[in-house]
């Protein structure tokens, strides 16, 4: 292994980490989850400028400007899916709603299979079967737990799961974007389309946040999401995809970690199962 690629594994490792550890932060930030995406959109976009004033990297707009409309509509979609996956984090356990969110990679293998008509193999059929079903017992668990709002939750992390597909599946359409311009672009959109929702449905609320709120707010914005898309998609020139996608697994096994050893949030044996089919699966799919 060349330097560079070792680096660029190691960036790719810390951002996994670092994605890992994201709910520590959005859990103590009271103010909405419409409001918590719009000021993570807000925060990282300014240093995603930050870095490609630095870089003295330009957006060609004449050269992109076909796909313009796409990445508005993917970045929009990707600011719904914060405001899911917040909501589940708020309403279940983080390795619930982590893993929900994970089922993605699923989702995208099915649809690509009718949007792209890629051919299905015997070994993606049946990852795709034993991730289901690693769903179908997380599910089925909290549904005995229903009156703690655990199902709620996993209802979120699965509308975000969707929601995440989606965006995955229309950068496959987005050809002549690289990496951070295209990050950039599509937290613009994000916070362009958040701005009158949370206008219409709350207003803003950052007088009610305290120390503590202010600082996980500047974190998770500058941090855990602008500083760390930087690292994450300049690691991504250098890996290999399949490389790359294995390595992106460390951010749920991470938060999974955190919600039962430091958050001490449990998790049933059958639950404990479907985190090991949807993780395992995906990965061996992956692989």
């Amino acid at each position: 292994m060349n330097q560079t690629n070792q680096r660029a594994r190691w960036m790719l490792v810390a951002s996994a980490v670092i994605f890992g550890t994201m709910s520590l932060f959005t859990r103590q930030i009271a103010v909405s989850t419409g409001e918590l995406a719009l000021y993570r959109a807000v925060l990282a976009s300014l240093v995603l400028v930050l870095y490609l004033v630095i870089r003295r990297q330009k957006i060609d707009f004449r050269a992109i400007k076909k796909e313009v409309p796409l990445l508005f509509l993917s970045g929009a979609i990707m600011g719904f899916n914060w405001i899911f996956l917040f909501e589940a984090y708020n309403r279940t356990t983080i390795s619930n709603a982590t893993l929900s969110t994970y089922f993605a990679p699923v989702i995208v293998t099915a649809a690509s299979t009718l949007l792209f008509h890629e051919k299905l193999t015997r070994k993606q059929a049946f990852c795709f079967a034993m991730s289901t079903l690693g769903m179908v017992l997380i599910i089925g668990v909290s549904k005995l737990e229903a009156e703690g709002g655990h199902l709620v939750g996993i209802l979120f992390g699965l509308g975000a799961a969707v929601l995440y597909a989606t965006v995955i599946l229309m950068n496959k359409f987005i050809q002549n974007v690289p990496g951070i311009p295209r990050a950039l672009l599509q937290l613009a959109a994000a916070a362009t389309v958040l701005l009158p929702y949370v206008a219409f449905t709350g207003g803003f609320h950052l007088e009610v946040l305290d120390g503590v709120g202010w600082a996980c707010l500047l974190t998770l914005g500058f941090f855990h999401t602008g500083i760390t898309y930087c690292m994450y998609f300049t690691a991504l020139r250098d890996l290999k995809g399949q490389e790359a996608a294995i390595l992106s697994y460390i951010d749920p096994l991470v938060a999974v970690l955190i919600s039962l050893f430091l958050l001490h949030e449990s998790m049933t044996p059958l639950q404990v199962m479907g985190g090991f089919l949807i993780l395992g699966f995906t990965i061996w799919n992956e692989m």
